[in-house]
Parts: structure tokens; sequence; C-alpha cells
């Protein structure tokens, strides 16, 4: 069962790891297969608000959401000789692989939903510093490498309603009545 934390701690590191040197760093250059993620994802999803409309294409054209795909499942197939001595990880890390896929696509194809559920990486498109906010599921990694950086203060809004408000000021009127009265 310590397969299970080890493999969302090691997907993590992952997404962090890949989206900066993989999908940044080699995606930079116009030749490298991980060029769509820097000059299509990163150019639409800047143009667009946060939306990319090739998650809404068929998965069967070449397009920047099936290189992701294709890139997702070969990890999984890397993954593949660890099932029989590590079942509980290598699940993990597929289940992790999966809900990166499903994650991602929504937060591109619904940016409110990405605002207010995944503000880091919100923060990584929309923000002025596009090589920061590596990972997209959970920002763990990008607190622990010390790359999580908030450029536009996106919170849930229900982080604005927890604070405690002071209690409205009493008019004068009002307490002098209730102190005629002795109701204080």
């Amino acid at each position: 069962m310590i397969g299970i934390p080890l493999g969302w701690v090691y997907s993590n590191f992952g997404e962090w790891v890949l989206h900066r040197s993989v999908l940044h760093g080699l995606g930079k250059n116009r030749k490298s297969f991980w060029s769509f993620h820097w000059h299509e994802h990163h150019q639409k999803s800047r143009r667009n608000d946060m939306l990319d409309d090739q998650y809404m294409r068929s998965l069967w054209t070449w397009s920047a959401q099936t290189k992701e795909l294709v890139g997702l499942a070969v990890l999984a197939l890397a993954h593949a000789p660890l099932l029989p001595v590590a079942p509980f990880f290598v699940g993990t890390v597929w289940a992790c692989a999966a809900n990166y896929y499903f994650v991602h696509r929504r937060a591109h194809l619904d940016p409110k939903w990405a605002r207010e559920h995944l503000p880091w990486h919100y923060d990584h498109h929309m923000g002025k510093e596009q090589n920061a906010n590596w990972c997209v599921t959970h920002p763990f990694f990008d607190l622990v490498m010390g790359t999580r950086r908030e450029f536009l203060h996106v919170q849930p809004p229900a982080a604005e309603e927890a604070r405690p408000t002071a209690p409205a000021p009493v008019p004068a009127a009002a307490r002098k009545h209730a102190s005629a009265s002795g109701l204080r």
C-alpha cells in the first residue's frame, strides 16, 4: 500500500520535471516533437484566455491533444514492467496519468473552472512568467522546488467568503435605546 503515496509523489514530481525540462525545454525548439506544447498549446491558451480549442478536436487528428495522449501512453507503458512487483505504485502512476489528461483537458475547455480549481495552472498560462508553476494537477512540487508563483492572485472565491467580517456598527440611537431600556 505504500506504493499509492509513493506513486502520487513520483507522478507529481514527474509532472514538474517533464513540463519544465521536456515540454518547455525541448519544446521551445520548433524542430522538436515536443514543440506542440510551447508553439501551439501555449499560444492558443494565451490568445484565448486559457481556452485551447485543440481539446475539442477528434482524437484521430494529429494535434497537441493527441500528442499529449501519446506521451502519457508511452509513460504508462514504460511503467508496465513494474506491475508484478509494485502493483499499487504502477496503478497510482497510471491513475495519475489519466487524471492529468482529464484535469488538463478540462482546464483548457473551461477556463472559469481552471481559474477556480487550478489557480497555479491558470497562472502558468496567463501570468507574466510562463516558466513557473510547472505542476498541473497539484502544486506540491512547485511548492517544494520554489517554482510556485502567484501572478494573477487567483484564489477560489470560497477563501474570500470564509474571512471573518467585523460586525456592522450599531447606530448611536439604537445604543441609547438599549441602554435606556436596560438591554445591555
